[in-house]
């Protein structure tokens, strides 16, 4: 058990690596900003009960406060940004698109829990069992979730036919 006095330090180290992986899960800063604050709030009010694994713990909170956050309606009507939108491409211009910002946007089109178990399994280079114990689930169902959004990526038209054509 850990008291409250051990909060502070642990926010200031843990803070960038929560960040970058809220910022994966939501890809929008100031959106990565309000689930890492709000995980951070929802640990506060838990840190008495929260055992040695400090930084997995914030992490379960992140997920599952984007995945609800995701199911809420208002979310489709809202849109945060940081800086006005990019203007869309043309078609023709996307053969000199990068293959990461290819990627990028394919895995924001996964839905919320296929995107959760990839950022974690690929990104934060988790186990399978690490990634089940940080989101609440079983093994199969994160085995099930990441074939279900590589699948997703391999069928993905924008990246595969800019693959395809580059190949």
């Amino acid at each position: 058990m850990a008291d409250r006095s051990e909060y502070d330090s642990f926010v200031a180290t843990a803070w960038h690596r929560l960040l970058r992986t809220a910022y994966l899960l939501t890809m929008d800063w100031p959106a990565a900003e309000d689930l890492v604050q709000t995980a951070l709030m929802k640990a506060w009010l838990a840190w008495p009960r929260i055992g040695d694994e400090r930084e997995a713990y914030v992490r379960k909170i992140m997920v599952n406060v984007h995945v609800s956050w995701w199911r809420r309606r208002w979310r489709k009507a809202e849109i945060t940004t940081g800086a006005p939108p990019d203007r869309p491409q043309p078609v023709d211009d996307m053969g000199q698109a990068d293959e990461r910002e290819l990627v990028w946007r394919a895995l924001g089109r996964l839905p919320a829990r296929q995107r959760a178990v990839a950022v974690l399994r690929f990104f934060e280079d988790m186990t399978e069992a690490q990634a089940a114990d940080t989101l609440g689930c079983g093994v199969g169902t994160v085995k099930s979730q990441t074939s279900r959004a590589l699948a997703r990526l391999r069928v993905d038209e924008s990246v595969t036919s800019t693959l395809v054509r580059r190949g």
